[in-house]
């Protein structure tokens, strides 16, 4: 980082609030918008949506926006539309956003701002699999009867956050199997000393583990499937919307199924915030700032 910056961080969760304050301690001026429920930020000031115009660089939240079009911001004070939030920003300016879709990119296109989305960055993809994966154990350890060393556990998808779990799980003792479509995953699971487990077959192989835990964003655990699984299985779905459980089938046939998003922002908001602060970083790096 060359210089040091003005920054309007609007929106988010925990992680987004604790971005704002390293971005302040590395020295930056921060202003925050959408986020009245996590102040106090030491070295942070709350704005309004005339900061965000001002600002060098607007920082939107992971996933930007949320249900109804409007702001992703669980810690505002009150919900604000995805266009109320591009019309305060000006066009070249350097703005960033979390998981930006078809329909925020058109938005903005048609305001003349271009969103440089840093949850396409591979540093953070692989960043966020770590929290993700030690989450997902936590619950694990909470909700089951057993200890996860000793129990049969099944991830299912081999992409990072499937292997930074699965690894996890092996070294606190399980017995580890991973489902994937791809004949290179299976092999590689294999070559870990995981038990390889073909999707089109995952039906078969169902009946035998103690936990479940889906990171695939497709609906892979079915009626028929969770029908298929051990009495006293635990399911945790860590796969974004629209998730791959069918939970109302799992709730009418007693299976214990649980959904949780954002986990990094949950469990580890002060690693996940510098996560996205280093991404931020490369980007504006790579844009010669």
């Amino acid at each position: 980082m060359r210089e040091k910056l003005s920054f309007w961080v609007a929106g988010g969760d925990m992680r987004q609030a604790k971005l704002a304050e390293q971005l302040a301690a590395d020295g930056h001026t921060v202003h925050t918008f959408a986020l009245e429920e996590a102040h106090p930020l030491a070295g942070v000031e709350a704005g309004g949506l005339e900061e965000g115009g001002r600002a060098r660089c607007a920082v939107l939240p992971l996933p930007a926006q949320g249900q109804g079009g409007l702001l992703n911001a669980p810690l505002a004070g009150e919900e604000h539309p995805m266009e109320e939030i591009l019309d305060a920003l000006r066009p070249g300016q350097i703005v960033l956003a979390g998981m930006v879709g078809e329909h925020i990119a058109a938005l903005a296109a048609g305001r003349g701002i271009v969103l440089h989305d840093y949850f396409a960055r591979e540093e953070l993809a692989v960043a966020n699999a770590v929290p993700t994966a030690e989450g997902a154990i936590q619950i694990a350890m909470e909700e089951l009867p057993i200890t996860l060393h000793g129990a049969r556990a099944l991830v299912l998808g081999c992409g990072r956050v499937g292997r930074a779990l699965a690894g996890r799980l092996a070294a606190l003792g399980a017995r580890v199997g991973v489902a994937a479509r791809k004949w290179a995953d299976l092999a590689w699971a294999e070559s870990w000393g995981f038990t390889p487990v073909p999707m089109e077959e995952l039906e078969g192989y169902l009946g035998v583990w103690d936990l479940v835990i889906n990171t695939i964003p497709a609906p892979v655990l079915h009626r028929r499937a969770l029908a298929a699984l051990c009495p006293d299985c635990l399911v945790v779905d860590l796969a974004s919307k629209p998730g791959g459980v069918d939970f109302e089938a799992a709730a009418r046939m007693g299976v214990r199924a649980i959904w949780t998003l954002s986990l990094p922002g949950k469990v580890a908001p002060v690693t996940a915030g510098r996560s996205i602060k280093s991404a931020i970083y490369n980007i504006l790096h790579e844009l010669g700032v």
